[in-house]
């Protein structure tokens, strides 16, 4: 019997050293690097996939305004109405262990990151899950926010989790944004995008930085202060970021909570706005995900939340709660792990997290069609 508990506990022990230890810098610290040969990963196929980065800069101007009104021309009455900031060159950290095996490019410059922004926003969803304050997602946003922002027979439908999963098909105006005019059908013209019938919440995706917002909005009332303020004190302080990092909101959002005017910062930046950030904070952000929420030995997000979160949706398998996700159907990177979830903004801005290589991969400036290749060379120089 003392034999047979001997060996029990010795396969625990075993399993317990074998289990991956992750590598978290201490904040300022310079990122403690690894020899890629280490993890028995070929050096000659990474710098390979380094080049491809740098060699696949996304063909928008750096002028992020310019690029901003050419990639949403379409859009009725679009314009400018929050802070942007003119980009730098690719760069990018690739990260085994939460060690960095390659890095390229200027990964201190703060950059914005557009829809990057809303896998942080989700994570101020997740908070307020894990802290009560949403007692279930499947709760009717309305029951929490009675401004008259989700009443209507429509609106009044909505839940916390079809805001987080992009299909609420939220109707009306928020900021001076409409809803219909956010990156509307090929087809039709105004009239036909004004005045369609909305469709049934929790049946289809639409992306919509509208909607986006009101979730902003509405997760601002929830905590009854600024989200920034709230990701600072729950998240980026604990994870040692940099002090660069800002989110900010159009420069007419404020609403009042508790007699104090506070900023509703935006979900995207397709409009100014959004999160502002260098690499490194990207990828600390990301490790604390691959380590399932945890940073070092503390818990900072549920991994009950981020199990949540990277749960396929109804209408769309390749999202969850503001992640992407590499499930089979329309954005599936073919022969890589269905386990990969990610952050993706517009310009090419990635947060990838890949539980099975153990590996957080951020990339600035990526044309955003090549992602798929680049992940795709980069998993060739694992074998």
């Amino acid at each position: 019997m003392k034999s047979l508990q001997f060996t029990l506990l010795a396969l625990v022990i075993c399993g317990m050293l074998n289990a991956q230890e992750y590598y978290f810098p201490e904040r300022n610290a310079l990122w403690e690097q690894k020899n890629p040969t280490e993890y028995k990963v070929n050096t000659e196929r990474l710098k390979a996939v380094v080049d491809f980065a740098e060699a696949n800069e996304y063909t928008g101007s750096r002028d992020l305004r310019i690029a901003i009104l050419k990639g949403f021309e379409r859009e009725p009455f679009h314009e400018i109405l929050g802070p942007t900031k003119k980009r730098g060159g690719p760069a990018g950290m690739i990260l085994k262990n939460g060690y960095v095996i390659a890095q390229w490019g200027d990964v201190k410059r703060v950059d914005m990151t557009f829809s990057v922004t809303k896998s942080f926003l989700s994570t101020m969803a997740g908070l307020a899950w894990d802290q009560g304050l949403i007692s279930t997602t499947q709760d009717k946003a309305g029951d929490y926010i009675w401004d008259g922002t989700f009443e209507g027979e429509h609106n009044s439908k909505i839940t916390w989790e079809h805001l987080l999963q992009q299909n609420s098909a939220w109707s009306g105006e928020l900021w001076g944004g409409k809803d219909w005019a956010d990156r509307p059908p090929r087809e039709g013209d105004i009239d036909d995008w004004k005045f369609e019938k909305p469709k049934e919440p929790g049946t289809f995706m639409e992306y919509n930085d509208v909607r986006v917002n009101v979730l902003a909005y509405a997760l601002t009332h929830v905590w009854r202060k600024p989200l920034p303020q709230v990701l600072k004190e729950n998240i980026m302080d604990a994870i040692g970021a940099s002090t660069t990092w800002r989110w900010h909101g159009y420069g007419h959002a404020w609403t009042e909570i508790d007699g104090i005017q506070m900023k509703s910062v935006t979900g995207g930046g397709h409009s100014g706005g959004g999160m502002f950030i260098n690499t490194e904070d990207m990828a600390r952000f990301g490790l604390l995900f691959l380590n399932n929420g945890k940073w070092k030995n503390e818990q900072l997000i549920s991994k009950e939340w981020i199990e949540k979160a990277i749960t396929p949706s109804v209408p769309n398998s390749n999202y969850g709660y503001m992640w992407w996700l590499n499930k089979k159907g329309d954005r599936y990177w073919d022969g890589l792990s269905q386990n990969i979830y990610y952050a993706a903004g517009f310009g090419g801005n990635f947060i990838v997290i890949d539980p099975k290589n153990d590996m957080v991969v951020v990339t600035r400036w990526l044309e955003p069609n090549k992602i798929g290749e680049f992940m795709s060379k980069l998993n060739e120089a694992l074998d």
